[in-house]
């Protein structure tokens, strides 16, 4: 359904697979990877929202690495440049915010794991930016300083596992009280049961296929509200 597209990233280039809606139109959603990078599982997510009638883009923030083997995942991960991902993503919105596609009130971003926590960070970097959703994040906030100030008026949902604590373990409640505190309108679920990368249905040992149902519908629900 997708094609890769390149896009401006700070006087340098990104790229991404972006998906259309069959309408042709709709509303823009960013789409961050989980540690593993950009794998068929955030591709189908992708299309996914351009089916659910969203222009969606997921930017390639290893540039062209990916791997299935956790030890390597890791690598990745602590390789990561963040102030390089923190103007991918920027550069994404942009992009997205003008595309001839894109229709709406601003740009959405949703993010698993590792993208999890760079998908709540993504309100913080970007004014195209409007509303966010973060699955289980798994990246500590020092690692990106944000500047939770710039969520006054904008929206955030998480989304918790129960194994990791749900939504009182003390990532969640940095995000959430500095979001409240910017300004920001902020949810967070946790799903009894669930365990980390509950949502990721290219793993069986860890997808939960309810919670995972509920999960999609309610950042359907957030995106649809607040960027139609």
């Amino acid at each position: 359904m997708g094609d890769m597209v390149t896009f401006a990233s700070n006087g340098k280039s990104g790229e991404g697979y972006l998906a259309v809606p069959e309408s042709g139109s709709g509303p823009g959603v960013i789409v961050i990877q989980e540690w593993w990078g950009l794998v068929g599982h955030v591709r189908s997510l992708a299309d996914r929202f351009a089916a659910a009638g969203f222009v969606a883009l997921a930017p390639d923030l290893y540039h062209g690495e990916k791997t299935t083997e956790p030890d390597e995942a890791q690598k990745l991960l602590m390789g990561l440049a963040m102030d390089v991902a923190g103007r991918d993503i920027a550069g994404a919105a942009a992009h997205l915010a003008g595309r001839a596609e894109t229709t709406g009130k601003g740009i959405g971003c949703v993010g698993f794991c590792m993208g999890g926590s760079l998908a709540l960070w993504s309100g913080t970097l970007s004014d195209d930016i409007v509303a966010t959703v973060g699955f289980y994040p798994g990246v500590p906030w020092e690692r990106m300083s944000p500047t939770w100030s710039a969520y006054d008026g904008k929206r955030a949902m998480l989304h918790a596992d129960e194994e990791e604590g749900g939504c009182a373990a003390e990532g969640i409640q940095v995000a959430v009280n500095a979001i409240e505190q910017a300004g920001g309108t902020v949810t967070c679920f946790e799903y009894p049961g669930t365990g980390h990368a509950f949502f990721n249905d290219d793993r069986p040992e860890v997808y939960n296929a309810t919670a995972a149902e509920e999960a999609w519908s309610r950042t359907l629900n957030l995106f649809r509200a607040t960027l139609s």
